[in-house]
């Protein structure tokens, strides 16, 4: 066993969800700049914007939603209606909760993650046959990945799969208010592991937590890979379509 072996998931998430957190926020930028030199009105910019990712809005705060039902945990209103907030930044919607324990917390703000791995995992694999590409995107095969595009463009009902694990991979991370509960809650983990391992139970660990925690981790960058995928298909025209627009207006953004 190498040194990085029994973290090779860890490491392989880590990666993938930086690339895939550049690639997303990469897109955003141009769809919100496009949009906004096609109307010249901030507003409708932002309606344009919510009304694209729609479904993934709703599949990220119905899991809120259905989370804290579980949990017995009291809501209070829930709107779909996009806003944009002081410091800049835009919440689609969102879900009020009454405050409870760090766990259910925790649950609750992980709740659309949850879900979203789930179904983009699902429509990815069994709706687009992403599976096929996966190997040949981390070799940087191109050959490969444009003969694998062919057989992807065949699918039934492709465009509509396409938009749905879009929308939804482009949603699904938790927000900053999400994650509020995130760091006690992993204090408190990073404790109880620290005790086991001063305990001595640090082997014991190795052998028989390792292997599951890779194969979930790996599970979960394989998702994120998958969610990459659909967002690099869409970022060259977004940015092609985001240049020519500023060139026939005269305009930039910034």
């Amino acid at each position: 066993m190498t040194l990085f072996q029994p973290f090779e998931g860890l490491i392989f998430f880590i990666f993938s969800l930086l690339i895939y957190l550049v690639v997303q926020r990469k897109l955003h930028h141009e769809i919100q700049a496009v949009f906004l030199l096609l109307t010249r009105r901030p507003a409708l910019a932002l309606g344009l914007f919510s009304v694209l990712f729609f479904p993934g809005v709703l599949v990220h705060e119905l899991s809120h939603l259905l989370a804290a039902k579980l949990l017995r945990v009291r809501t209070g209103r829930f709107s779909l209606i996009p806003q944009l907030q002081p410091d800049g930044s835009l919440r689609l919607g969102y879900v009020e909760a009454e405050a409870s324990d760090p766990l259910r917390e925790t649950l609750i703000g992980a709740a659309p993650l949850v879900s979203g791995v789930l179904l983009v995992g699902w429509i990815s694999v069994a709706q687009l046959g992403l599976l096929g590409l996966t190997d040949p995107v981390l070799r940087f095969s191109l050959s490969e990945i444009w003969q694998g595009l062919g057989g992807w463009l065949r699918q039934p009902d492709f465009w509509l799969w396409f938009y749905l694990a879009f929308t939804i991979s482009s949603t699904m991370l938790p927000s900053a208010s999400d994650r509020r509960a995130w760091l006690p809650f992993g204090l408190v983990i990073a404790v109880i592991v620290l005790i086991a391992i001063l305990a001595g139970g640090g082997e014991w660990m190795l052998t028989h937590l390792a292997a599951p925690f890779n194969r979930g981790l790996t599970a979960l960058a394989v998702v994120f890979v998958f969610s990459m995928i659909l967002h690099v298909a869409l970022v060259l025209p977004f940015w092609a379509l985001h240049r020519l627009l500023s060139k026939i207006t005269g305009l930039k953004v910034i």
